[in-house]
């Protein structure tokens, strides 16, 4: 049958179109995502790689040491280290009558009534806090990780995607080309074809881009240097994308918001900065001090020295408008946390109920998805063969290609979509990745 009369060009051009649009190829299944056959960094490695160059991370022991001794003082018998007095009169640069006098005293300074117990249970919070501090800055760290790991996977399925549409359309250039040497077709749907494989390569390019753009985001995270799309060997690499672990849904029930680091991190540092409150209310003065001194002195050459003991107390005024200031700080700073605690208890509890539903509505999406992808192959199958047998025009062809590659290209994004919702929820639930 001759086509040669380019009667199917203008109409040809609006499938050329649909047809670049997916990058999946036909020998692609929709049903999952392969798993890695080398070993590379998987999202729970990148994690942990990326926790080792956190701030936090470098910093833990030395505020788990200052907690440690924080509490130790707390617990000492004074607040302050005692102070040794020494003190020392004579006459010998003056008269020089044998006036002599020494001292020896030691200074002891006193806890106010009730200060010791509030700074020992101050200290029981901070150290509390330094815990917890650290478990939030990790869920942080977590968010961050999650969402650069699950953008560079559709990012690298797009390529993978890409590559395979170049074959693709290739072959199909391929058999154009073939068909028009034999008068079959005419030379504008052999320009068509051509211009197909131009065009998937052009989407491949910039898919390459994209995922070069990705790649960067997580090695920044892990210190490493994105490497060039033109370099094939990689030092680091990185897995093809396995799902996280799904929580059972009466885990999820049980966990609630009991645990959630974000969540404690605040309620730890609103019982810290209460306790801080209470302590500042009994801190109205400076602290007394309890001195004890003992001396021996004369008055003149040939007398005895006389012995002596002195006892001092130190009791200084009250703060006045210095304290109520610092109450009012302390009062201030526990109210504003204590709000933020609950701010925060709802937006987890708020994440958490939207992440269910999110999964069950990805849940009903790749189902769709999947079920379009599996008719439309069929369709193309059929098409492709009637096609070689001259009973289908190439606008037709293009048109289930394109159909058929968008649809297994949103079944396979799809199931994507629905491991970075699992991962979503697990942060909203306050869980680390695995």
């Amino acid at each position: 049958m001759d086509r040669r009369n380019g009667g199917h060009v203008l109409s040809a051009v609006g499938w050329l179109v649909l047809f670049i649009v997916g990058f999946l190829p036909a020998t692609v299944s929709a049903q999952a995502i392969p798993r890695p056959d080398s070993p590379g960094l998987s999202l729970r490695q990148v994690f942990e790689a990326a926790w080792l160059r956190q701030p936090e991370a470098a910093a833990l022991e030395a505020r788990r040491e200052a907690a440690q001794a924080e509490r130790r003082a707390a617990q000492a018998w004074t607040p302050e280290p005692p102070a040794l007095e020494v003190l020392a009169r004579t006459d010998q640069v003056t008269r020089d009558r044998g006036l002599r006098e020494q001292e020896v005293g030691i200074s002891l300074p006193l806890w106010l009534p009730g200060e010791r117990a509030r700074s020992s249970a101050l200290a029981e919070a901070e150290s509390r806090v330094v815990e917890t501090s650290l478990l939030a800055a990790r869920l942080r760290l977590a968010g961050a990780v999650r969402e650069a790991y699950w953008d560079w996977a559709r990012a690298r399925v797009e390529v993978e995607r890409a590559t395979d549409q170049v074959a693709n359309a290739r072959r199909l250039a391929a058999d154009v080309a073939a068909r028009f040497k034999a008068g079959d077709l005419a030379r504008s749907d052999q320009h068509l074809a051509e211009g197909a494989v131009a065009a998937a390569e052009a989407a491949r390019a910039q898919a390459m881009a994209a995922e070069v753009r990705a790649e960067q985001e997580v090695r920044a995270l892990i210190g490493g240097q994105t490497l060039s799309p033109r370099v094939d060997a990689r030092p680091v690499p990185l897995s093809v994308p396995v799902p996280e672990p799904e929580p059972r849904i009466d885990a999820a029930d049980d966990q609630g918001l009991r645990g959630h680091p974000a969540v404690d991190d605040l309620l730890t540092r609103a019982a810290a900065a209460d306790r801080a409150a209470a302590l500042a209310l009994v801190r109205s003065r400076a602290n007394p001090d309890l001195t004890l001194i003992g001396g021996r002195a004369r008055d003149a050459f040939g007398e005895s020295f006389g012995q002596s003991v002195t006892v001092a107390v130190r009791i200084p005024f009250g703060a006045g408008e210095r304290y109520r200031a610092r109450i009012a700080r302390a009062r201030a700073d526990a109210t504003e946390l204590q709000v933020i605690a609950v701010l925060q208890t709802e937006r987890v509890a708020a994440a958490q109920s939207a992440g269910r539903l999110r999964i069950e509505s990805a849940r009903l999406q790749v189902v769709a998805a999947e079920r379009r992808a599996l008719l439309a192959a069929e369709s193309r199958t059929f098409f492709e063969r009637s096609f070689r047998l001259g009973e289908t025009d190439l606008p037709a062809r293009l048109r289930v290609e394109a159909e058929a590659v968008e649809a297994q290209r949103q079944a396979v994004l799809s199931r994507l979509e629905l491991f970075t919702i699992i991962s979503e929820w697990r942060q909203a639930l306050g869980l680390l990745p695995e």
